[in-house]
């Protein structure tokens, strides 16, 4: 049996409960273990099993209870759970940690669908797992393949759903994919959707679009995977119909980007100047778009950041290049641009330019 726990400054290394064994009655098992001091105040547990090499199928959970022997601070949980200890099997369960005054998060069913071109055929002989990243934590590595019943074919891909159980994880951040096989073996996965199972949106997008060539001298290959874009449903219209009606043909004829822009963490990569950008189809061109409502920071292109802005721009097909510079504004205007990414959730297509250079206007 092994634990983490996730605290408010950050989680704990893997627990093992082997040979930490203090008092032992029947059906009960007491320990004591040793947690960092600059753990924070605990606010979640995750426990499992590290090792499937006894004979043991399943493991029956059925009370949990924790103290701290300074402040004498006590938890106590009923849990009544089986952990499905298969070979293939989620060994893990999560719970939050309740104390009194504080806020406590809620347990979420995740749907994450894995969209790939070759599942069936690798199946049985790649495992793969996946660790989701929020706001509030992980959900450590989850096994994807232990359960292929509902795999969805399609003309050009196969997708199939895992559900999994974790403390709600916030504004999630990235996927880390972990991938591995004992014989040689390409799985291609073009990318992934995770959401919320009770809400239809919002639906995070992971694109992938990677052949992962296993063999025996790279038998396992890790990527992370961050958030390409979010879905986050139809926007509510007020208005008369006749508004309605010319605000939807509008809709039809325009297509919103999301834009991120990547500045090196050089020194002096930052800049003042104004940033400006033209969006290159292969119907149209856009018009040209002045980058300076930051989503994330009041005074975008600082050293080693990354600024998100959005624009809508009439359609112009796929994208093929664009044209970014500055008007020169301000002392040592100079910017390192690493690279931009656009997002086109109309297509569900991502887009990257890579750059790695001194723009100087």
């Amino acid at each position: 049996l092994v634990m983490v726990f996730y605290g408010s400054n950050g989680k704990s290394n893997l627990v093992s409960m082997e040979n930490k064994v203090e008092q032992q009655a029947k059906n009960q098992i007491t320990y004591d273990i040793y947690l960092p001091s600059d753990l924070g105040m605990v606010y979640k547990v995750r426990l499992g099993l590290q090792s499937l090499e006894n004979s043991i199928s399943q493991l029956s959970l059925h009370h949990f209870k924790m103290q701290n022997t300074s402040t004498l601070d006590t938890f106590s949980l009923t849990i009544n759970k089986t952990l499905p200890l298969s070979l293939n099997g989620d060994r893990w369960i999560e719970f939050p940690v309740e104390w009194p005054l504080k806020e406590t998060l809620s347990v979420v069913k995740y749907h994450l669908t894995v969209f790939s071109r070759n599942i069936l055929t690798v199946r049985n002989v790649v495992r793969m797992t996946a660790c989701i990243y929020g706001s509030y934590g992980d959900t450590g590595d989850r096994s994807l393949l232990w359960s292929l019943e509902n795999v969805q074919q399609e003309e050009s891909h196969e997708s199939f759903l895992v559900i999994v159980d974790a403390v709600e994880l916030g504004e999630l951040d990235k996927v880390v994919l972990l991938i591995s096989s004992k014989t040689d073996y390409k799985l291609d996965i073009k990318k992934l959707h995770l959401k919320e199972s009770v809400k239809n949106h919002p639906i995070y997008v992971f694109e992938v679009n990677e052949t992962f060539s296993l063999d025996p001298n790279k038998p396992e290959i890790q990527r992370e995977i961050p958030v390409s874009f979010i879905i986050r449903g139809d926007k509510q219209k007020n208005g008369t119909d006749k508004n309605l009606n010319k605000e939807g043909s509008q809709a039809e004829n325009q297509t919103e980007y999301t834009i991120k822009v990547y500045t090196g963490d050089k020194r002096g990569a930052g800049t003042d100047a104004n940033v400006h950008i033209i969006l290159f189809g292969d119907e149209d061109r856009s018009e040209v778009f002045q980058l300076s409502q930051s989503l994330e920071h009041q005074d975008p292109f600082e050293r080693g950041k990354v600024d998100t802005f959005k624009i809508k721009t009439k359609k112009i097909g796929c994208l093929h290049s664009i044209e970014i510079g500055h008007d020169g504004k301000g002392f040592g205007s100079g910017w390192f641009l690493e690279k931009v990414e656009i997002t086109d959730a109309s297509r569900n297509s991502v887009y990257c330019f890579n750059c790695n250079r001194l723009v100087d206007q």
